[in-house]
C-alpha cells in the first residue's frame, strides 16, 4: 500500500493508477492483466442503461467480473435518469462495488443518443442523472467527464461542482472537449482548475503515456490519481513503470523480451478462455497488433495474423515471431 493511496467511499485503492474504461478493450482478461502489473483500479467497459440489451452476449461478458480483485467498478451509460438508476441497481445486484457514470465517451454512436460526453450540453440532465444514480444504490458512484462540449463551452468546473453536490465520490476528467475527440494535446490547465474547485478525488486522464509524463501531470494538475487508456494497449507494464517512477524517481528497465512474450501468450490464452475460440481469436488480433507495434517485420506479421482463424495457429505464429526477435528489437521499438 502506498502512502499516497486513494480512497473511493470505503475502498482504499492500492495506488493512484487507473486503467481507463475502453469499449472493446478493457474486458476482464485485460483488466486482470493490468491489475497484476500495477494498476490500482480497472473500470469495466461501458454497459448500456438500455435494459433490453442486458441479456445480450456482449453485455453479459462486459459484466463478468469473476476472480477480479475488489473493488470492481462497472461503468454505465445512458441519457435517462430512471433507466440509469435501474442500470446502477442491476449492476450492484450483479456484484459491482462501485458504479461509474460515463459522460466522457466522444463516440458518435454514444453521443447520437445523447449519452456519453453529449450530456455535458445539458447541465440540468447531468444533475438529474447523477442524483438518480447516487440515490439508487448504496455503493460509491464515480463520474467520468470531459472538460466540456467544445472549446467555447468548457463547463467542466460547473459539472464537477454539481457532481460533488449530488454525492459523486470521485471524478475522472479527460483533458479534452467532446469536439476534440482524441485530437490535439490534453489540456491539463482545466483539470487543475477542476481539482482546485472541488474536494472529492480528481483523476486526470489524457495523453499519459510515460512515467515522466505521469509525474508531470500529477504535479501540474494536483490530481489525486491518474487514468491511463490508450498507452496501456499492448503495454500493460506501463502501470508498474509509472508507480516505480513515482516512488523512486528512476525508470525501471523495459520488460525483458522473454517477459513480453510470456505475458502476451498468457493474455491470448485468457482471451480464448473468456470469449471462446471464434470470438477469442478475433479479439486477440488487435492486442497482438498492439504488442507487436514498432517491432522488426511487425507489419508482415500482423497481416498474416489477421488471416489465421484458429487459436493454435495464432499462438504458434505469435510464439514463432517473438522467438526470432532480439532484445535489441524491443529497445529500438
Amino acid at each position: 500500500m502506498h502512502e499516497d493511496a486513494l480512497k473511493i467511499g470505503n475502498y482504499t485503492l492500492p495506488n493512484r493508477l487507473f486503467l481507463a474504461p475502453m469499449a472493446g478493450v478493457t474486458d476482464r482478461p485485460f483488466r486482470q492483466l493490468c491489475r497484476t502489473l500495477g494498476a490500482g483500479m480497472a473500470v469495466s467497459e461501458m454497459i448500456t442503461a438500455n435494459k433490453s440489451l442486458w441479456a445480450s452476449k456482449k453485455s453479459l461478458l462486459r459484466a463478468n467480473h469473476e476472480g477480479e480483485p475488489e473493488p470492481r467498478s462497472v461503468q454505465i451509460a445512458g441519457a435517462d435518469p430512471q433507466m440509469m438508476a435501474e442500470a446502477a441497481r442491476h449492476n450492484v445486484d450483479q456484484g459491482a462495488h462501485i458504479i461509474d457514470i460515463n459522460m466522457g465517451c466522444p463516440a458518435k454512436k454514444v453521443c447520437n443518443v445523447m449519452a456519453g460526453s453529449a450530456l455535458l450540453q445539458n447541465e440540468k440532465l447531468v444533475a438529474d442523472i447523477v442524483e438518480a444514480v447516487v440515490n439508487a444504490v448504496n455503493v460509491p458512484v464515480t463520474l467520468k467527464i470531459r472538460t466540456g462540449w467544445d472549446r467555447h463551452n468548457r463547463n467542466g468546473i460547473r459539472i464537477a461542482k454539481l457532481a460533488e453536490n449530488a454525492g459523486i465520490q470521485a471524478l475522472a476528467v479527460h483533458g479534452r472537449t467532446r469536439e476534440d475527440a482524441y485530437k490535439g494535446e490534453a489540456e491539463y490547465d482545466t483539470i487543475a482548475s477542476i481539482k482546485a474547485a472541488i474536494s472529492i478525488p480528481v483523476i486526470a486522464n489524457g495523453d499519459i503515456d510515460s512515467p515522466e509524463k505521469a509525474a508531470q501531470v500529477l504535479e501540474y494538475t494536483g490530481a489525486d490519481g491518474l487514468m491511463i487508456g490508450r498507452a496501456a494497449q499492448g503495454n500493460p507494464w506501463i502501470f508498474r513503470e509509472i508507480q516505480h517512477f513515482l516512488d523512486h524517481r528512476e525508470l525501471l528497465p523495459q520488460p525483458a523480451h522473454d517477459e513480453i512474450r510470456k505475458v502476451l501468450i498468457a493474455h491470448l490464452h485468457t482471451l480464448y478462455d473468456f470469449y471462446g475460440e471464434y470470438s477469442g481469436v478475433r479479439m486477440a488480433r488487435k492486442h497482438i497488433a498492439w504488442y507487436s507495434k514498432g517491432l522488426r517485420n511487425g507489419n508482415a506479421f500482423r497481416q498474416q495474423i489477421n488471416l489465421l482463424e484458429h487459436s493454435e495457429q495464432q499462438l504458434a505464429y505469435t510464439e514463432q515471431f517473438f522467438a526470432q526477435l532480439t532484445e535489441q528489437d524491443f529497445i529500438a521499438a
